[in-house]
């Protein structure tokens, strides 16, 4: 079965990369940013973005997955390349940017642009204004997984839940690609973590969702909510948390550990712990989005939500 075979392609791969990183000291040296305490190796993403890579292309020989959406899917073979680079050599600013720029351009591209932007009362269906949103909005997504991938099995497991509750909600086997190729890796990233992602896993990963979000909001404008609505727990900690941090006049380029799950992580909270809390809160999204037909409902519930559990982390621990 294809997917077994992904798993273990994508377990096996990690392993191989653990060894070498290690081998070549390839690791991510513990800094401010870091919610780990010893220098552990990198990469592990690579397996990921391989093993993602070779599934997505056996649907797409056979027959199993739009052209347009597959093309915009491989677009972040490009992002992954040079985040690997970047993990490897720390390119500046103006590089990882301008790689990712190029990549959301594509992306839209492939998919024919996004065509409408639904604000619940009214319809924006200027062809300039729902792109240049959908640009910036790709551009977030992938600097945003990157934010929120600084412990054990926390990055790994948004994307098994995203792609579970994608393949529920709407079908489609590249869902299931995503989960086995993220699951091989995160078995070996789970607490105490013996391989970390990396910028070459996360960047795609949030790249990815981006372009499911597009995908299915261009089939239906009330998709764009739903994914905001799944994908909450992620792009609400790093929204807020930049406002809060630009709100406090403090350096936005600072590397810095003011996130909600690292705050927890902070309290006390081992990282299984927190990564089990937030899959708990996942689930009640999910809920939100199966049993609550008004899409405008759902949603506000799930900021509310969001923010409960941003007060209660501030009270754990303040920002």
């Amino acid at each position: 079965m294809i997917y077994v075979a992904l798993f273990l392609l994508s377990f096996v791969l990690t392993y191989f990369i653990k060894n070498y990183a290690i081998k070549k000291s390839l690791v991510a040296e513990v800094n401010e940013r870091s919610s780990h305490s010893a220098p552990t190796p990198h990469g592990g993403g690579i397996a990921v973005a391989v093993t993602w890579f070779i599934g997505i292309s056996y649907l797409f020989f056979a027959h199993s997955i739009d052209s347009s959406f597959y093309y915009a899917l491989m677009a972040g073979a490009l992002l992954a390349v040079v985040s690997y680079i970047d993990d490897l050599y720390e390119l500046s600013a103006k590089v990882r940017l301008l790689t990712q720029a190029l990549v959301a351009t594509f992306g839209l591209y492939f998919l024919g642009g996004f065509e409408r932007l639904d604000l619940f009362f009214f319809t924006i269906e200027s062809p300039i204004i729902t792109n240049v949103f959908a640009f910036f909005m790709i551009i977030w997504f992938i600097n945003l997984y990157n934010f929120l991938d600084g412990i054990d099995g926390y990055a790994g497991s948004e994307a098994v839940f995203l792609g579970l509750a994608g393949f529920i909600l709407f079908g489609g086997a590249h869902f299931l690609v995503l989960v086995f190729a993220v699951l091989g890796f995160l078995v070996w990233n789970w607490h105490r973590a013996k391989i970390f992602m990396g910028d070459v896993g996360s960047t795609l990963l949030g790249y990815t969702v981006a372009i499911f979000t597009i995908y299915y909001a261009n089939q239906d404008a009330a998709n764009l909510w739903i994914w905001l609505i799944l994908f909450g727990l992620f792009w609400f900690d790093a929204t807020l948390t930049l406002f809060r941090r630009y709100r406090n006049d403090e350096k936005l380029s600072q590397a810095h550990r003011k996130h909600a799950y690292q705050r927890l992580n902070q309290s006390g909270w081992a990282h299984d712990k927190v990564v089990i809390s937030a899959m708990g809160v996942n689930a009640v999204l999910f809920g939100l989005v199966y049993f609550i037909s008004n899409v405008f409902v759902a949603f506000v519930l799930s900021v509310v939500l969001l923010y409960g559990v941003v007060r209660y982390v501030d009270g754990k621990k303040g920002f």
